[in-house]
């Protein structure tokens, strides 16, 4: 009789050349860490080349210099890649041990954005924090991470009593609720959207029946319409999501001018800051709409080369939370994979019609360093809990030890 060992070794012999290359890939113990290393690489360089060319015009337009923008983005980009490489070489037990001081400050600050003088509002929402001079931050963007941070060490916590119905609930959904309910109150129904996401995929991730998890949903379902109804703005957005060309001029502006930006980039695109639609017709092009010059300028190929990044990046962040035997760490990088993804969702949604415009931005891609800067850290966690999946600390010291060897050796030879 033939072992399994041997019926498995026999498949793989039967596979083509390509096939057992790629499954020779995946089942390299770095494969993790190379992914979430090279997406994000890609995606940050892509993202400074394109709010570079979506932000020139009105960078000149409003302080004299078509780099500005652009400038501002590079400086949140060379802040946020050393916390990004202290979060990789962080370990798990740091990073519980900040969770509730995360959860804690982030929620201080949103509290500090209903204070008049301290809280600034942009385009209707109170979603910004005033820190003095030009610095501003917006909360929200760091409660995400802080939320799942915080959700990951719960759940970590009571995993002998995730069993329980009320444990998987309490204090979680109160808690999540409250920062929720925050942001709903800066009239930020986007972000609340995407937390609301984390909230449901971290009961998801964690098992919960699926009563349980339909019954979350259908909740969340009804608050997020009860606050869609509660201002006439948003049931615009949704009205004109349902019909974008019914008010080309009006408040369907944004999606008409999205749809052209993306219908006239064709195959290849019109080249890159070659883009027309970033000359006024499309408002927060280097932010929420920058999938859309990127569609125009680089075309039907760009487009598909960035999705296909982010679900690369959702791929490594599966493969770490299911080969990670620690509760914590596969929640966390669960976790964060829903909420990157989540938000990549609803930009894209949003962009391309398939969504209401809600008005958050595109990961690791739209200006800003609000957004930047939690989603960098978190990308250093990832990284992190790669280096702790079944051999490869040992892969990576390995690749490390013929250099060092290399220079240990030339040194210590006799002239």
């Amino acid at each position: 009789m033939t072992s399994v060992a041997d019926q498995q070794e026999g498949r793989r012999s039967d596979e083509r050349p390509w096939i057992a290359a790629i499954r020779d890939v995946l089942d390299r113990p770095l494969t993790s860490y190379h992914i979430v290393l090279g997406a994000t690489g890609l995606l940050l360089v892509l993202g400074l080349m394109m709010v570079l060319s979506a932000s020139s015009v009105l960078s000149f337009r409003a302080y004299g210099s078509s780099y500005t923008i652009f400038t501002r983005q590079l400086i949140w980009v060379v802040v946020g890649l050393p916390m990004a490489y202290v979060a990789s070489r962080m370990t798990p037990r740091h990073f519980r041990m900040l969770a509730y001081v995360a959860l804690l400050g982030s929620t201080f600050l949103l509290v500090l954005t209903f204070i008049p003088g301290l809280g600034v509002g942009v385009n209707g929402n109170t979603n910004w924090l005033r820190l003095g001079g030009p610095l501003q931050i917006q909360p929200s963007e760091f409660a995400k991470l802080a939320m799942v941070m915080w959700c990951a060490d719960l759940y970590a916590r009571k995993e002998k009593l995730l069993t329980q119905w009320k444990h998987l609930l309490v204090p979680m959904v109160p808690v999540c609720g409250l920062v929720i309910a925050l942001v709903v109150g800066q009239h930020d129904l986007g972000t609340a959207l995407v937390l609301m996401a984390v909230m449901i995929g971290m009961i998801w991730v964690v098992g919960a029946p699926t009563r349980l998890f339909v019954a979350t949903i259908g909740a969340v379902g009804i608050v997020a319409t009860y606050f869609v109804n509660a201002e006439r703005y948003r049931m615009q957005r949704v009205t004109s999501f349902l019909d974008p060309f019914g008010d080309p001029s009006g408040v369907g502006w944004q999606a008409y001018h999205s749809f052209y930006a993306l219908s006239t980039g064709g195959w290849w695109g019109v080249g890159i800051g070659n883009s027309r639609q970033k000359w006024g017709n499309l408002p927060e092009a280097h932010t929420d709409f920058i999938f859309s010059v990127i569609g125009e300028e680089l075309g039907l190929v760009g487009s598909l080369t960035v999705i296909a990044l982010f679900l690369l990046l959702a791929y490594a962040g599966v493969r770490i939370a299911t080969r990670n035997t620690q509760p914590f760490v596969r929640y966390a990088a669960a976790g964060i994979t829903v909420w990157i993804m989540a938000q990549t969702v609803v930009n894209l949604g949003a962009v391309i019609g398939l969504l209401p415009i809600v008005g958050i931005p595109l990961p690791l891609l739209s200006y800003g360093g609000s957004a930047l800067l939690p989603t960098l850290i978190a990308i250093g966690m990832l990284l992190s809990f790669a280096k702790a999946e079944p051999g490869a600390q040992a892969a990576l010291n390995e690749t490390r030890r013929p250099r060092f060897g290399w220079l240990s050796s030339r040194r210590a030879s006799p002239r």
